[in-house]
């Protein structure tokens, strides 16, 4: 009986096992990675068209990486909405606004985009009308962000006018703010995989039942033709004992 009870539990085991397996996560306190998302490194029931669409899982920690930029942590992800929301790990947003080229990715900014113009000063402006970039700022040096239909003061070099949310206030601290993304497939191509995802999901679920189901049904059986068995055998051993106490 102590078999049989081993035995059930570890077929239960696997097939809690194959069910985690459709889906996955980094730890119990990071998002859920699904499609069209899947962990580096891990064998994909559907084909994706763009390497960004991979999470790296490193010490219990989701990132993603941008060539342009770097690693970027996972903070959360939205599939109803298509969001995915980042931090930089560096706590410089700004760094990630001037270096982070998603032409080439399948990315694009969640919010709406509005142009500035980051600022490399000689000497500190003032606070009443500039706001410092601490992250960015070095001994000799000062970063701000402007519109760029300002006049650029005589201490200061235009470094780059890149395009970032809106929604993103000067005011906030680094990092605040975050990055939020979504990301965009052709019309036909994002419902195709996320049709056949879900054919897969459902098919494996099914699959995992059926396999339950039937393994259940022999083990089962084996059960009790094991206890006839003992039954039969403790009925012989009675009768066999009877003659001889007779």
């Amino acid at each position: 009986m102590m078999d049989t009870f081993i035995f059930f539990i570890l077929f239960w085991v696997s097939i809690f096992q194959s069910i985690e397996v459709l889906n996955a996560n980094c730890s119990d306190a990071r998002p859920e990675i699904r499609f069209p998302f899947q962990v580096k490194g891990q064998q994909s029931q559907h084909r994706n068209t763009s390497g960004s669409f991979e999470l790296i899982c490193k010490e219990n920690t989701t990132t993603i990486h941008f060539p342009s930029y770097g690693n970027l942590v996972v903070e959360s992800i939205s599939y109803k909405t298509k969001k995915l929301n980042l931090l930089d790990p560096n706590n410089c947003i700004h760094e990630v606004f001037l270096n982070l080229n998603l032409n080439l990715t399948p990315f694009q900014y969640y919010y709406v985009l509005r142009n500035y113009t980051y600022l490399n000063c000689s000497a500190s402006l003032s606070p009443l009308s500039f706001t410092e970039i601490p992250c960015l700022r070095s001994s000799n040096y000062h970063f701000y962000t402007v519109d760029p239909s300002l006049h650029v003061p005589l201490s200061c070099t235009p470094v780059k006018t890149v395009a970032i949310p809106f929604g993103y206030s000067p005011y906030l601290s680094d990092n605040t703010f975050g990055l939020a993304l979504t990301w965009d497939l052709p019309d036909s191509e994002d419902c195709k995989t996320e049709h056949q995802a879900e054919n897969f999901y459902i098919t494996s679920n099914n699959t995992v039942l059926s396999i339950s189901i039937c393994i259940l049904a022999v083990a089962t059986a084996i059960l009790s033709v094991k206890i006839h068995y003992n039954k039969k055998l403790f009925h012989q051993e009675g009768d066999i004992l009877m003659k001889l106490t007779g």
